[in-house]
């Protein structure tokens, strides 16, 4: 049950993320999006074989690290401004950040506390708030291709833009490295989850058992 709800509802905040990238690209002046389909909860939309299912996947295994996987392709020249162009990245975050608001609330309101560990749905609901929590941390490094990064790039200038956009690939190695071999980054990293979903109602020891849960072949 836990399996099926972190999937499910994981492959509704993706779609849902990915969304928030279209809508504010297209009342920006991308208008092209809604031809693409992106205007849309079709989850086969978003897909990218690679970031839209392998890589999600093995981060979900490796450490329930949420990582939106979609692909909308955005035709920033179409854009009105710059200011713009820095909204479309920022509203990626913002739908994990609404989806977690709200999966907080559910778990401050229902009693959870007595769930039947057999035969509930709540470890599952919390593991996936915590996934939010995490790729909202993880969407706001500033550093491409991570949407803190596409926040910042319209005001950087050229150079320094053309430059960190050569080194994306190397980039997004280096902080995925760090993340899983350097104490200090993966405590930073989670110690930034903790607070944030904590303060937004996600029980953490509930979370963790779904994180448990939801790897249901290890048990």
């Amino acid at each position: 049950m836990t399996f099926a709800v972190v999937l499910i509802g994981w492959i509704f905040s993706l779609c849902l993320h990915e969304f928030g990238h279209a809508i504010v690209a297209y009342y920006g002046g991308d208008t092209t999006v809604k031809d693409k389909g992106y205007l849309t909860f079709n989850p086969l939309k978003y897909t990218h074989p690679l970031y839209s299912i392998v890589l999600p996947v093995v981060f979900l295994l490796m450490g329930g690290i949420g990582l939106p996987g979609g692909a909308v392709y955005i035709e920033t020249w179409r854009l009105k401004n710059r200011t713009w162009q820095s909204l479309v990245s920022l509203a990626g975050p913002v739908a994990n950040l609404i989806v977690l608001i709200v999966l907080g609330i559910v778990l401050k309101f229902v009693p959870w506390e007595n769930y039947d560990a057999n035969n509930s749905i709540w470890p599952g609901i919390a593991f996936l708030a915590l996934l939010q929590a995490s790729a909202l941390v993880l969407n706001l490094i500033p550093l491409p291709p991570f949407d803190g990064y596409g926040i910042l790039e319209p005001f950087l200038k050229d150079g320094t833009r053309d430059w960190m956009n050569s080194m994306r690939t190397w980039i997004m190695l280096i902080v995925f490295l760090a993340l899983w071999n350097i104490p200090m980054v993966n405590n930073l990293f989670w110690t930034q989850v903790y607070i944030i979903s904590s303060r937004l109602g996600v029980p953490w020891e509930l979370a963790w058992d779904g994180f448990d849960r939801f790897r249901f072949w290890l048990l």
